[in-house]
């Protein structure tokens, strides 16, 4: 019988992956941001979702970074906020890059930075 080895693609994606530092997720910062915002103004999670239209569990998710909302939802929740999509988005984006320059600093490797996020923005 043949030797098998372990796919040669997928062995450096891995350890990339453990030795690493990896960049945030947009839906992490997001949801902290979120979270944050709604924090500061002293609200619970039931008074901002009852003005964003949705349910506290699901402003839960978002905060804790399990649902990736739709730009219609996260307006909905920056106007509950009493901020602007946009105003948001590129709070989301400076925090996503600050952290790519922590890693940057950590000797992680570098690379274009993705700028998706400023994309909801438009």
């Amino acid at each position: 019988m043949a030797e098998t080895s372990p796919n040669p693609v997928a062995a450096p994606e891995q350890t990339r992956r453990r030795t690493a530092p990896s960049e945030p997720l947009w839906r992490d910062v997001l949801g902290e941001q979120l979270r944050s915002a709604r924090r500061e103004r002293g609200e619970t999670l039931s008074e901002t979702a009852d003005r964003a239209g949705i349910s506290p569990q699901y402003l839960s998710e978002i905060e804790r970074g399990v649902k990736e909302p739709s730009s219609e939802m996260i307006a909905a929740v920056a106007g509950a906020l009493d901020t602007t999509l946009g105003d948001l988005v590129l709070q989301v984006a400076e925090r996503i890059l600050l952290d790519r320059s922590a890693i940057d600093r950590a000797g992680a490797p570098s690379g274009p930075v993705c700028r998706a996020a400023y994309a909801l923005a438009a």
